[in-house]
């Protein structure tokens, strides 16, 4: 079990992107959150590290109305802190 954090930069807001990344996290079982930044879209997920690939994966892809320039990643040590995956405002 792994966290990662992503930091997601392009037009990733007003597209749905938060919406996509939850249903994504949530079909891969994994938990955290995702909420808007000034200028970009902050992610902390936690689960199996192959699970957590999958998701980067998908967040890189995004809605078919995103466009994606840059995923920062971030990996750290499981801490269990969430019980569920949410949007933040």
């Amino acid at each position: 079990m792994k966290q990662v954090h992503l930091i997601i930069s392009g037009s990733v807001k007003g597209v749905f992107f938060r919406d996509f990344v939850k249903t994504s996290a949530e079909k891969l079982g994994l938990t955290g959150f995702v909420k808007n930044l000034e200028t970009s879209v902050e992610v902390v997920a936690e689960g199996p590290e192959k699970k957590l690939l999958e998701f980067i994966k998908n967040c890189k892809i995004g809605p078919s109305s995103a466009r994606i320039s840059n995923v920062g990643v971030e990996w750290f040590e499981y801490i269990g802190e969430f019980e569920k995956f949410s949007i933040d405002y």
